[in-house]
């Protein structure tokens, strides 16, 4: 593989990851019945999907500094 083919893979990742975290993907996302959260999950579990989402933020806001 060449260093042009290498920067290629690296920037279309980059790319997809990028589009995934959008505000527009989410919502669509969120359309979905697979993506959908149930309203009636216990308490806990919400918790920990809330931290989840905490830490995810976290280290995307990491990320787009370095």
């Amino acid at each position: 593989m060449t260093g042009n083919n290498g920067n290629r893979r690296e920037d279309l990742a980059a790319d997809i990851k990028r589009q995934f975290g959008t505000e527009a993907t989410k919502r669509f996302l969120r359309s979905l019945p697979a993506f959908r959260t149930e309203a009636d999950i216990p308490e806990h579990f919400r918790d920990l999907l809330n931290r989840l989402d905490g830490i995810e933020a976290s280290v995307a806001g990491g990320q787009r500094r370095q």
